[in-house]
């Protein structure tokens, strides 16, 4: 089978010709795909298929594929699962490159339906055909007008977003949210059981059609992830908003229960921070799913800076700013230039700030409106500019406040960043609101304070993460380590070993040496001329300090013969473990500890986990992933991300950390990971001991995968 390209999809997703197999009066789905098609105008192009009635719908059908007359790019098979392999074989021999599967009963149903798909996806591929789905409804492209799909009350309007969705049903949902709120499509695919099309490579297919310029994703798992992340990685180079509705919060299936980094990574958690490193926008409901993209469709990416809000209410400027707040937006104070400006323009009574509440003064002067609008977007703080005004839904003839939403209208063409008009509450936006918005010679609005909140903060975080995936590339000349390992690659290492491949990957560690009895400890005791610290080094035993394993602060020969003895026993209580020694290293106060560890995800590979560290990692549970590599940049943003960050700015006599260089470290250690590739199950930095400059790893894990583990 060839690789699944946008060029090889075009002839799926743009048909020429259709044909409907298995099409029947007795089937709704077969009236509702004929009745889309026909009605869309695509009746001359689309042919019907029944080998038992040669008429269908009130027209001719033929009894095989291989009798219609004209090329068919797609097959629309509405057959039983019994007789699918039989069809396709039949769309083959008759030159149809693509069929889109409606029949049940395959991957979702158990073992015999895995079975099934299976020989199907073998069998096509065989053929050189492409399937969509199976186990769905099909897909309409609304920009050439062509609905190859069994989903009733099609809009004919098309606009800027193209919609996957894993759930059939739902799409039919999400299409009338779309419609109602002006949230236009370009395609409207539904994905199914993904048996050979998955949502990435749809996606790819629509970062290169010139017809979209944002993608709404409805996912229940990311299937193929590799397609998906490098076409959602194309996606953001391309400008192009990628905003994805994703149902499921459960538990990694497996976890690496030797390192504390297997509780703070879960299914959930990780999607977010994979879907925060490629940029795609997460939300929760369809709604703000189809308002966000509709907005990045409008905006495109946005410069740097926060959301600028004038308004007709003060009341709405108070719940914008409570939203806000909640949802991490920043609302940046304006600048003196700004603040002179728009006192020129706003009564006396009224309040210069952002939100701007342009007052009832706007009613009778409404240029305060215009005015306000462009002198906010001209202020270099702001990004974008939300402006709050009533927008009606039903009525006849002039609306009364169209002069108002004129002055708007004026405002937002005359600014020099983009701005939308954003209604008080969620309602449809109908012929009778465009014919206003028409009049303003505005294109859209957004329904709802904090719908309009959300998608805003979704679209500035997303041209965030494109502006830094743009330095990146940019910058991308760090080679990972070549690497000699220490010791074979199996079971769990001890701790010395574990330290040993750290410091030869450029990664501070905390001087150490490994005593075999008590007077190699007392020579390493007297070496460091400091109080030391003993830990029993095994590689069966991680959590040292459990079983009494670990002494502190310990000083002089006497104190250091009865630790080892102490930690060393209490390493031979643990039945079966192997013992290496004791470590003796240097007793470190005072800094922050922080974890650094890295556990394989079954999906997406390496996630490398950073939060505070020593015995708070599972008590706060105040962490940050990503993938790895890290850039030093990237692993400085996550820093600033935890909850713990201001214990970095230097607490309590604490130096405050040298985060260029702590950022350093870490981005090491992502790249450790990274080069060793997919045998490794864990590495666990814990703690990392940051001191102003000095930056140490103290303890070390690393375990590796069993050899006959499948590597994915």
């Amino acid at each position: 089978m060839s690789e699944i390209t946008p060029e090889r999809l075009k002839s799926l997703f743009r048909p020429r010709s259709v044909a409907l197999v298995g099409a029947s009066d007795k089937s709704q789905f077969s009236h509702i795909a004929y009745n889309n098609l026909t009605q869309f105008g695509f009746g001359e192009h689309t042919h019907l298929v029944n080998p038992r009635n040669s008429v269908v719908h009130g027209r001719s059908a033929v009894p095989r594929l291989a009798d219609i007359d004209e090329p068919v790019d797609v097959a629309f098979l509405m057959v039983p699962q019994a007789i699918t392999l039989q069809t396709t074989s039949e769309a083959a021999a008759a030159g149809i490159r693509n069929a889109v599967i409606l029949s049940s009963g395959y991957g979702e149903a158990g073992a015999a339906g895995r079975k099934a798909e299976d020989d199907l996806i073998a069998h096509a591929e065989e053929l050189g055909m492409l399937l969509l789905g199976p186990n769905h409804l099909g897909f309409a492209n609304f920009v050439d007008q062509i609905p190859v799909t069994a989903i009733p009350g099609l809009p004919r309007k098309s606009g800027p977003i193209a919609l996957l969705s894993q759930s059939g049903a739902s799409s039919s949902a999400m299409l009338d949210f779309a419609t109602m709120s002006g949230n236009e499509l370009s395609y409207m695919v539904t994905l199914g059981n993904e048996a050979m099309i998955t949502a990435g490579h749809a996606l790819d297919f629509f970062v290169e059609d010139e017809d979209t310029k944002a993608i709404a994703i409805f996912l229940e798992t990311v299937r193929e992830p590799e397609v998906f992340r490098r076409a959602a990685l194309k996606a953001l180079h391309a400008g192009k908003a990628v905003v994805a509705l994703k149902a499921g919060s459960s538990q990694l299936a497996a976890r690496t229960a030797a390192a504390h980094t297997g509780a703070l990574v879960g299914d959930d958690r990780t999607v977010d921070a994979i879907f925060r490193d490629l940029g795609v926008i997460r939300v929760d409901t369809i709604e703000d799913m189809m308002i966000t993209a509709g907005l990045a469709a409008h905006t495109g990416p946005l410069g740097p800076g926060g959301l600028g809000v004038v308004s007709i209410s003060g009341g709405a400027c108070d719940i914008v700013a409570d939203r806000a707040e909640d949802a991490g937006l920043e609302l940046p104070e304006i600048t003196d230039a700004t603040h002179a400006r728009l006192t020129e323009i706003m009564p006396e009574y009224g309040t210069i700030q952002n939100p701007l509440d342009v007052t009832g003064a706007a009613v009778i002067d409404r240029s305060i409106f215009t005015h306000g609008i462009t002198a906010m977007a001209a202020d270099p703080g702001i990004a974008a500019v939300a402006v709050v005004n009533s927008l009606p839904w039903a009525g006849e003839g002039p609306w009364m406040g169209m002069p108002i939403t004129d002055a708007i209208g004026a405002g937002i063409n005359g600014a020099r960043k983009p701005a939308v008009l954003v209604n008080q509450v969620l309602q449809p936006l109908t012929q009778y609101s465009r014919d206003i918005l028409d009049h303003a010679g505005l294109v859209t609005a957004i329904g709802g304070l904090g719908e309009a909140v959300t998608a805003f903060g979704g679209v500035m975080r997303w041209s965030e993460r494109r502006r830094e995936v743009l330095a990146e590339s940019d910058n991308s000349t760090q080679a990972a380590p070549k690497l000699d390992l220490p010791a074979a690659p199996e079971g769990s290492w001890s701790e010395h070993i574990s330290r040993e491949l750290l410091a030869n990957a450029g990664i501070p560690v905390v001087p150490a040496f490994l005593a075999r009895s008590e007077e190699e400890a007392v020579a390493a005791a007297r070496r460091l001329n400091s109080p030391v610290a003993l830990k029993v080094a095994s590689p069966d035993i991680a959590h040292k300090s459990d079983i009494g394993g670990v002494r502190l602060g310990v000083e002089g020969e006497s104190a250091v013969r009865e630790a080892y003895q102490i930690v060393r026993a209490a390493g031979e209580t643990v039945e079966g473990a192997w013992i290496d020694g004791v470590l003796v290293s240097p007793m470190r106060s005072g800094g922050t500890e922080l974890l650094v560890g890295a556990v394989q995800d079954p999906t997406w590979g390496p996630m490398l986990a950073i939060a505070l560290g020593g015995v708070f990692v599972e008590v706060f549970q105040d962490s940050v992933l990503t993938q790895v590599p890290v850039s030093p940049e990237r692993a400085k943003k996550l820093l600033k991300g935890l909850k713990a960050a201001p214990l970095l700015d230097g607490v309590r006599g604490n130096k405050p950390a040298d985060l260029d260089k702590l950022a350093q470290v870490i981005s090491s250690i992502g790249d450790l990971v990274h080069a060793l590739g997919d045998n490794l199950e864990s590495l666990e930095v814990n703690p990392l001991r940051v001191d102003g400059d000095q930056i140490e790893a103290l303890d070390a894990l690393i375990t590796w995968r069993p050899t006959m583990a499948p590597i994915h």
